[in-house]
């Protein structure tokens, strides 16, 4: 066997309809005599055959088969091609294709030697010279082998130098057997790993005259070309590891920190979840964290000495809460009430009385066609003069505004707009609706979707005033007197503003009881601006009367006051008619003396 270390090898055998079926089988021995002497494998003599006329067909690559019986069976089952002799297209597809890395060639600096055999009977069809040239420029060494009718012309301008060791010619088939044994020791030279000291480390590699040095997997051969140095594949930082990165021989491999474990992905890592085993015990809930999990309570209870358990806390005494008057507290958390006849303000806090305090107001407003176009701007004027009575602000004074006629139309819920200036533009831009007058109809709408939270109505446990408005101008063309009651019933202020033709009775039907203060009405639009003013007092009568302060009249202190101001009012009736006597005793004096005067005149 050669022992001179790996070869690649392809075979370059001439098909053409020159050589007989007879001769073209010796040409199958010679092959399968010379794989026979070789060491073939991955990694020691690869080989390859092509064989060419007037085409070139590939039999196998040098990527193909590794052991001699799948070689000497491919070249067995080879069918010639019998046609012409284009010598030059074979070397040229040798230097392409067969010697390419994609076929199996080793690449050139493992220095691994490229050797094309050709193998022909005639001359060539084609030119040789230029593309041999190139295919030993590309350190492919090429033997050409000439039998019976072989131009030796053509040999020499294909074969590498020195062309006496590369160019050979063989007066038959018949002896060609016999060359191939001469051949092999062309190709098997000495060993020169066993013949000198190599030095390497790992592993020599024989070449024809020569050696060099190869390293075990995961290792790269150092600079002086013996030595090998174990491959970091950690150190280029391209790894993807996203905590730690373990190389190991040739490659790495990727570990994650205490706590975590390695994703599916072989590079992430992802946090271990203690709390998912279940054994946790802790009463509300709980939170897992590298190497283990703690427990926590829910807002408003405080984690017992266990560590497990949890207790409701009195924020009221354990928190600054704030209110105005008085902290209750609650399961979790805690609530400011105030004092009767006061109202907690929208902080949740502070309390107020009414004149000072929010509401969230629905203003409903006919817009039938009997108010005709410029009579409706003339409402939107009303809107919007009510509005400017407001502080309208998101935890202040909500306003929405609802129109109708046959229908209903929301023009914007409670929580559409946050500053009176947004909503009295949003009321200009307000189209009028036109057609029929369905009140009752508007009222139910008020009442199952205007002052519902979704709209922006604060909950009924904030206490925050709910107050419905209805403006129209004429009788109702469906019932109302359902829908006002139902509105009452579920706490809303209901304020009922009639115009021209409105029904009394029907506005008295929509009014919250006392009725005189919750209904009003105008008898034309051009007059009912002091509307204004009455719905800004029956909003909270407080409202413009001053600081009245009202006293139980059973008091010691009232009694006194009564007195006091009692007896200031009679004296000053007392004085005033001390007065009126005086005027009295001179004008009757006077009258006395004018008439002394004529008499004395007659």
């Amino acid at each position: 066997k050669c022992r001179t270390g790996p070869l690649d090898i392809v075979f370059v055998i001439d098909s053409s309809r020159s050589v007989r079926p007879f001769e073209f089988e010796t040409m199958r021995r010679f092959m399968i005599d010379i794989i026979g002497s070789l060491d073939v494998g991955p990694n020691a003599t690869r080989v390859g055959v092509i064989q060419y006329s007037s085409q070139v067909q590939n039999i196998f690559s040098l990527k193909t088969f590794f052991t001699r019986a799948d070689m000497e069976k491919a070249i067995n089952s080879i069918v010639p091609l019998a046609q012409g002799t284009m010598t030059g297209l074979a070397i040229q597809y040798a230097m392409n294709v067969a010697f390419t890395t994609q076929e199996g060639a080793r690449p050139l600096h493992k220095k691994i030697p490229r050797i094309a055999i050709i193998v022909t009977d005639g001359r060539p069809q084609d030119r040789v010279t230029e593309v041999a040239t190139q295919a030993r420029n590309a350190g492919i060494e090429i033997y050409a082998v000439g039998i019976q009718r072989a131009d030796m012309n053509s040999l020499r301008a294909m074969a590498s130098p020195p062309l006496e060791e590369h160019v050979f010619l063989v007066e038959s088939f018949e002896l060609i057997q016999q060359f191939g044994k001469q051949f092999q020791d062309k190709l098997c030279g000495v060993d020169m790993c066993m013949e000198r000291e190599h030095g390497c480390q790992h592993s020599c590699i024989s070449t024809p005259g020569s050696f060099y040095c190869e390293c075990n997997p995961g290792y790269r051969l150092n600079i002086d070309g013996k030595t090998c140095s174990p491959i970091d594949a950690c150190a280029d930082g391209r790894h993807g590891c996203q905590h730690q990165c373990v190389s190991t021989r040739g490659s790495y491999l990727c570990q994650c920190r205490a706590g975590y474990y390695l994703s599916q992905n072989k590079r992430s890592c992802s946090m271990i979840d203690y709390c998912s085993f279940g054994n946790h015990s802790c009463q509300h809930e709980c939170v897992s964290i590298p190497n283990g999990h703690y427990c926590r309570c829910r807002s408003g209870f405080t984690l017992q000495p266990d560590s497990r358990s949890c207790k409701a806390t009195d924020l009221c005494n354990g928190v600054d809460h704030g209110c105005e008057f008085k902290c209750v507290s609650t399961e979790g958390s805690y609530r400011c009430v105030c004092p009767e006849g006061q109202q907690l303000q929208a902080d949740g806090k502070a309390c107020s009385k009414c004149g000072a305090g929010h509401i969230d107001l629905v203003m409903v407003i006919d817009g039938s066609k009997s108010v005709r176009p410029q009579n409706f701007e003339l409402v939107k004027q009303f809107v919007n003069r009510i509005v400017d009575l407001l502080e309208v602000s998101p935890h202040g004074t909500r306003v929405g505004l609802v129109q109708y006629s046959s229908r209903v139309r929301t023009e914007f819920p409670l929580n559409k707009y946050h500053s009176a200036d947004e909503i009295k533009k949003a009321v200009m831009e307000v189209e009028y609706m036109e057609k029929g007058t369905m009140t009752g109809l508007a009222l139910k709408h008020m009442v199952e979707h205007s002052f519902s939270e979704l709209e922006g109505a604060r909950p009924l446990s904030h206490n925050i005033p709910r107050i419905g408005l209805v403006f129209t101008d004429g009788r109702s063309q469906d019932d109302i007197s359902e829908w006002a009651r139902r509105a009452k019933e579920s706490g809303i202020v209901m304020f009922a503003v009639g115009v021209g033709k409105a029904v009394e009775e029907e506005l008295r039907a929509i009014a919250s009881e006392p009725v005189e203060q919750h209904f009003s009405y105008s008898a034309d639009f051009t007059t009912m601006t002091h509307l204004v003013e009455n719905f800004k007092l029956n909003i909270c009568p407080e409202e413009g009367k001053g600081k009245m302060e009202i006293r139980s009249p059973c008091e010691c202190e009232a009694l006194v006051q009564f007195q006091t101001n009692t007896v200031a009012i009679l004296q000053s009736l007392t004085e005033k008619n001390i007065l009126w006597a005086c005027s009295l005793a001179q004008m009757t004096a006077r009258l006395e003396d004018l008439e002394k005067q004529i008499a004395n005149k007659k």
